[in-house]
């Protein structure tokens, strides 16, 4: 459905894409990561049809988004992180409005409003103005505005920012259903709702692809070194000392965890199970202990380790 070759983008000198390079099957639903100026937003907007680049190339669906770029409209549903809607039209006639810009006839714009309407719960505020709807409303019509015209590709920027637990919630599971019949490539910061929506994820930084790959295998590949959890009844600085004496430690954090009790989170070098000697430093120093298990990578851990050694290398 992408076929993304050498993309490279600069702004005023400063490179935005650097040979960028990958692909997304149809059916996939594909998360793009990375910190703020990765490239996440320009990569989307060059597929999207908004933005040219300097050169490679970029294909949605076989077409090139540059010399086709009405034809790849026509297959792709745009939302943006800033949703542009007409917050002073009612819900059901902007998206009878957007369905008609889109190429859709009358009767057609008509059915596909009804059905949009329905799929992202919008169908008993099709009369409301969208300006009075609440953010989580608000973003729900911006997706039934990508979608309106049954395109092969969704793209969304930041579909969640702004939203409530529950809203987020009620997104992401509107993001599950569609899938099942488009592809979806979506952007976020909220990596938990990434790892729980997307089957594959692109990790970028410095307009490059650090890592691509399901999340599972991200967290296999990092597994030659592990993570510890230790809860530990002690001062945090005798605890700083004693981790920072321990060479198979490369990097901890320190927390409360109610009490007299701090939950450190160790990561250990490879090859390293450190439990055996935490256990026994505990013991020696007469702390007490209340849990020491190993510790596994969430998406977010995978995400900093990359992204820092990006910028370590930078430096």
């Amino acid at each position: 459905m992408i076929e993304v070759d050498k993309l490279t983008k600069r702004y005023a000198g400063q490179v935005a894409l650097d040979h960028l390079a990958f692909t997304v099957n149809q059916g996939e639903v594909v998360g793009l990561l990375g910190p703020n100026g990765a490239g996440k937003t320009t990569t989307m907007r060059i597929l999207s049809c908004y933005l040219p680049a300097n050169s490679g190339t970029a294909r949605v669906a076989g077409l090139d988004v540059f010399t086709q770029a009405d034809e790849v409209r026509r297959r792709i549903g745009y939302m943006p992180e800033n949703n542009p809607l007409h917050r002073e039209m009612r819900v059901r006639d902007y998206l009878k409005f957007r369905a008609r810009l889109k190429g859709l006839g009358r009767g057609e714009s008509r059915e596909r409003v009804d059905l949009v309407l329905t799929q992202c719960g919008l169908a008993e505020v099709g009369g409301r103005v969208i300006g009075h709807l609440s953010k989580g409303y608000q973003q729900r019509v911006g997706l039934a505005d990508a979608l309106v015209h049954d395109p092969d590709l969704l793209i969304l920027d930041e579909p969640t920012i702004g939203l409530d637990p529950n809203q987020i919630r009620a997104v992401r599971q509107l993001i599950k259903d569609l899938a099942r019949r488009h592809t979806v490539l979506i952007s976020s910061h909220i990596l938990s709702e990434v790892e729980m929506t997307c089957g594959r994820v692109l990790i970028l930084g410095g307009g490059r692809i650090l890592a691509a790959d399901t999340p599972e295998n991200l967290r296999r590949n990092l597994r030659q070194g592990s993570q510890v959890v230790a809860e530990i009844a002690a001062p945090a600085p005798a605890l700083k000392e004693c981790w920072e004496q321990m060479p198979e430690v490369e990097d901890y954090d320190i927390s409360p965890a109610g009490g007299d009790y701090c939950r450190c989170l160790l990561t250990t070098r490879a090859g390293s199970d450190l439990r055996p000697a935490i256990f026994e430093r505990v013991c020696q120093r007469g702390w007490k202990l209340r849990e020491l298990s190993q510790g596994h990578y969430s998406l977010e851990d995978i995400f900093v380790r990359l992204t820092r050694a990006e910028k370590e290398e930078e430096l």
